[in-house]
């Protein structure tokens, strides 16, 4: 076995994973709270809100690309994709804070300001996550230990995820004393602490093994022809944008949910962990599954059970806390094995682009990831802010029934239309367990000529 194929050590697997802690401390902060943060403590329309991450999305268009491109051609002592973890794990951390500091600057001042740390907030993201998630694709070349070196790290991320969305509030509450600002502040303060002292980790107990062809020569209009020519990197690119639209506009609206329509903001914490603790539990299962029936087979499936169960939410009568927690377990656990999956996929297109043209663009690839994580939030979130003001939604006042429809409407319904239609896409996708073989094989020979 050459050390392309590495058999990954618990010790590696484990400091890799802690990285996607480290992103949740944070990353989970904006994905839960950022919305009713900026409409019931700073003050911001959840209109203005909505256009501020929208606005991001057009940034991220340029900054993701160029990250991707400028990771692929950096050089160091410790690879192409670890430095950034070890450059960037401090912004990141500081601007989460300022995120959620709330100076008084007047109406159009806070939306400019909210908006600009927002902005930077999103491209230090860029930074880290994706020469992070390009690191796990070499790491090692063998797809199926890259599928469960990706089942640890979202283990490990849902670790980040429950800590974050089952005590933010409880912390805010406690430091803040009745000053919710303060509170959420303080907690940031907290958590990105803990997030730059776990991205250290993950810079110290991980290795680079999967390289370039030796014989490629830098060039960006053959990457970006490689890139669209990749028909299965282009429909994941797709299915990302549409999950992460999901993910942003139910995360973002089920703290409206409890707060208005169950009136118990506090279970919302409780919600968020027990779905959470589904994830996990269902997440080891992703690469037996992946292995008996098929990597788009499982994830294909996954869209469509879960986005059923999501719409069940929406059931006249589910307003019993157990039946609600019951449904949301339940889709929880049918789309967790997809969650590893998306990034495993993504790693074998890299392997695809490599195998057909010759060219190896990793950060590259991995950047329609995090553009589709970034793009999905930013326009699930724009949308959440919008149908918030089309149902006329008014912050801390009882709602009307009009509001209640369109909350009950953002946590069920469209979101699991979304999630089930992306199966129309991964019906087309064609990287399947035989092509992967070949395509593993085939580059390993090439690798050894290389050598040799």
């Amino acid at each position: 076995m050459s050390d392309n194929q590495t058999k990954l050590s618990l010790k590696e697997k484990i400091g890799y994973s802690l990285g996607d802690t480290a992103s949740h401390f944070v990353w989970d902060m904006v994905g839960f709270w950022i919305l009713i943060f900026y409409t019931d403590t700073y003050g911001i329309s959840a209109a203005a809100a909505g256009t501020i991450m929208l606005i991001a999305r057009f940034w991220d268009m340029a900054s993701d690309p160029i990250m991707g491109i400028i990771s692929d051609r950096t050089k160091t002592k410790w690879g192409k994709f670890r430095p950034y973890i070890l450059w960037m794990a401090l912004p990141y951390s500081v601007l989460a804070v300022l995120t959620f500091t709330t100076p008084d600057f007047g109406n159009t001042g806070k939306i400019i300001y909210a908006g600009a740390t927002y902005i930077l907030l999103m491209t230090a993201f860029t930074a880290i996550n994706l020469p992070y998630s390009s690191l796990g694709a070499v790491m090692t070349s063998d797809s199926y230990e890259r599928a469960g070196l990706n089942s640890y790290r979202f283990i490990f991320a849902f670790v980040g995820q429950f800590i974050v969305s089952g005590t933010a509030l409880s912390l805010a509450l406690y430091f803040g004393k009745g000053d919710n600002a303060k509170g959420y502040q303080y907690t940031l303060i907290l958590f990105s602490v803990i997030s730059f002292i776990l991205f250290m980790i993950t810079f110290k107990t991980t290795k680079e093994r999967v390289h370039p062809p030796k014989a490629q020569k830098e060039s960006l209009k053959e990457d970006f022809r490689a890139l669209f020519k990749n028909k299965p990197w282009v429909i994941l690119f797709f299915v990302g944008i549409i999950s992460f639209i999901m993910f942003a506009m139910q995360n973002l609206s089920i703290a409206y949910y409890f707060k208005y329509y169950i009136g118990k903001e506090e279970n919302v914490q409780l919600f968020n962990i027990i779905g959470t603790v589904a994830l996990i539990v269902a997440i080891p299962f992703s690469k037996p599954l992946a292995k008996r029936f098929g990597k788009r087979n499982v994830f294909l499936a996954s869209s469509l059970l879960s986005g059923f169960f999501f719409i069940l939410l929406y059931l006249p009568g589910v307003n019993d806390i157990y039946m609600i927690y019951t449904f949301n377990i339940l889709a929880k656990m049918s789309y967790a094995p997809a969650v590893p999956l998306l990034w495993t996929m993504l790693a074998d297109t890299a392997d695809y682009s490599e195998w057909k043209s010759g060219r190896r663009s990793t950060g590259l690839i991995f950047s329609a990831a995090t553009f589709a994580q970034k793009a999905g939030w930013g326009i699930g979130g724009a949308l959440a802010g919008w149908l918030l003001a089309i149902f006329k939604f008014v912050p801390n006042m009882e709602q009307t029934e009009t509001a209640i429809t369109g909350i009950k409407l953002m946590i069920s319904v469209f979101p699991g239309i979304l999630y089930m239609s992306c199966a129309i896409l991964l019906y087309f996708y064609t990287i399947d367990h035989k092509t992967c073989l070949i395509m593993q094989q085939d580059l390993e020979e090439r690798r050894l000529k290389e050598i040799d």
